[in-house]
């Protein structure tokens, strides 16, 4: 079967918003549905793609009742693992409503905010932070927080660039009730 889009997850997670898609290890995964992670043993890969024939878990005929995904939707609301499941849900509703070409349009918007922040504010120890935050917040947050970093800061410590950044995102995360740390 064609993959139009492998770097959105079968179950609806945006991997270009993942910690292991901005690695430059030999361990960097390329999108849940790349070659790399087709052989690995996911239950949706083997399930919906290599069973169903169906690059999506909302394509599925089945898709109202099936156990797996509704029990991958429901960890979502409350937990994340390595990625930030936090808006799992409102990706579904997105992709529902608007498609699947929308949806990777304002992903692809979210990756290159998230490569700014890596580039100018990562001191080695923001990444994952980072990829939470292009996750939760929304694009004209981020845009104006790293605006607000540049234009708040005159030196050239990454620590202390990083530190603004943070600072800035953490305010908005407290005032809107986001919540930029995985949910363990």
């Amino acid at each position: 079967m064609k993959i139009e889009y492998p770097q959105i997850g079968i179950c609806g997670l945006s991997c270009r918003l993942c910690p292991n898609y901005h690695t430059e290890t030999k361990s960097r995964c390329l999108g849940c549905k790349s070659e790399g992670r087709m052989t690995a043993g996911c239950p949706f890969i083997t399930c919906a793609i290599k069973k169903k024939g169906v690059e999506f878990c909302w394509e599925c005929q089945e898709n109202k009742t099936c156990q797996k995904w509704r029990n991958h939707r429901d960890f979502s609301k409350q937990h994340d693992t390595f990625k930030c499941y936090q808006k799992l849900e409102d990706d579904i509703a997105l992709i529902r409503k608007k498609g699947l070409a929308e949806f990777e349009k304002l992903q692809k918007i979210r990756e290159q905010l998230l490569r700014e922040m890596l580039q100018e504010f990562n001191e080695g120890r923001s990444k994952s932070y980072y990829c939470i935050a292009v996750t939760v917040l929304e694009i004209d947050e981020l845009k104006e927080s790293i605006f607000n970093a540049r234009n708040g800061y005159e030196g050239s410590e990454i620590k202390d660039k990083s530190r603004l950044l943070h600072s800035i995102l953490n305010e908005i995360a407290i005032r809107k009730k986001y919540c930029l740390e995985l949910r363990k």
